[in-house]
């Protein structure tokens, strides 16, 4: 099916507002850049006629909003109060990423999303807030606020995944989680925050594509689609356990290098709280994988038509050529 060109013109636009935030000199022209991105966001989320889409987009539009008003309320104590000023300014990039304890939005609007929409929102909307982050000239104070943001993010997206069943909430609370390791990433290398955040881009990509050409949104329907087929069976073991860190694919490769970089700063603490949460995360993975391996067997028939939506062969080879990457994990090693 092709895409309506209005959404290739709003992903366009959305694209440029996250370049022009990010190539801003001033925080005026970045606050532009984020606007043009927020308002091109809201109309790819309500291309189809939807009430769960309309909900998302209004709760997203108002969420947004109200950071963008911080941000522009900080340009008031800028003159007399420069160190108030950056703790706006932080907070309201800390509520666009959805990072705790500003996370209470995300995982309500994923939930009404279709998977593009969730995969935009989870990734590309996330790029131009961290960019803004990262230019920020760090004092104590926001040193000790990014770090404690990091700590909660990890802890709440480990566990508020635990008792979910939808596809979609899984999804976002592992994006707050791996939210937490970019946060650390800001604050110790420039370099391995965008080396994290591309590698999360490409994994995430792969898995929402397949949940989208699948057209699966519950644990139940996964289930019961994948009881037949040994290679998509196979293929998403293997994206759903590379997003959840386990070694030696390639979703492991970022935070390997990130925990080498957080011992060297002696970020011991945090360091704990967020391996810790990985652990949780990577449980609430293998909950999903657990029924498949059960119910995968070739002996047994379930008397069901298979209506198989194959993906192409060279999508599905990038998918496992990518995330077996992590098997050069000492390659890896030598860079940091």
């Amino acid at each position: 099916m092709l895409i309506p060109i209005s959404n290739c013109m709003f992903l366009l636009l959305l694209l440029t507002g996250s370049m022009i935030s990010i190539s801003s000199t001033s925080w005026f022209s970045a606050w532009i850049g984020l606007e043009l991105n927020m308002l091109c966001f809201i109309p790819l989320i309500t291309s189809k006629m939807n009430l769960y889409l309309s909900e998302s987009a209004v709760k997203y539009f108002l969420i947004q909003a109200m950071g963008s008003a911080l941000l522009i309320s900080s340009s008031f104590f800028f003159i007399s109060f420069p160190i108030i000023s950056h703790i706006f300014i932080l907070s309201s990039l800390l509520l666009k990423l959805a990072a705790a304890p500003f996370h209470f939005w995300f995982p309500q609007i994923i939930e009404g999303l279709m998977w593009p929409q969730v995969f935009l929102l989870s990734s590309l909307q996330k790029l131009a807030p961290m960019a803004l982050m990262s230019y920020l000239h760090m004092n104590y104070i926001m040193t000790n606020m990014i770090i404690f943001s990091a700590m909660l993010s990890a802890i709440l997206g480990a566990l508020g995944g635990l008792n979910a069943m939808y596809l979609r909430k899984i999804i976002a609370f592992s994006s707050i989680n791996h939210l937490s390791w970019m946060l650390i990433a800001i604050l110790t290398s420039e370099m391995l925050w965008l080396f994290y955040f591309f590698i999360y881009l490409i994994m995430l990509s792969t898995i929402v594509t397949m949940f989208y050409k699948l057209n699966m949104f519950t644990l139940s329907s996964l289930i019961q689609y994948y009881h037949n087929n040994p290679y998509q069976f196979f293929l998403i073991i293997v994206n759903l356990l590379s997003i959840g860190g386990l070694p030696p694919l390639i979703g492991f490769v970022p935070k390997w290098l990130l925990i080498q970089t957080m011992v060297n700063y002696y970020l011991i603490p945090p360091l704990l709280i967020i391996l810790t949460s990985s652990l949780i995360t990577l449980y609430f993975y293998m909950r999903i994988i657990n029924p498949l391996m059960m119910m995968f067997n070739p002996m047994i028939s379930f008397n069901m038509k298979s209506n198989m939506i194959m993906c192409s062969f060279y999508f599905s080879s990038f998918v496992m050529s990518f995330n077996l990457l992590g098997l050069f994990l000492p390659m890896f090693t030598l860079l940091s």
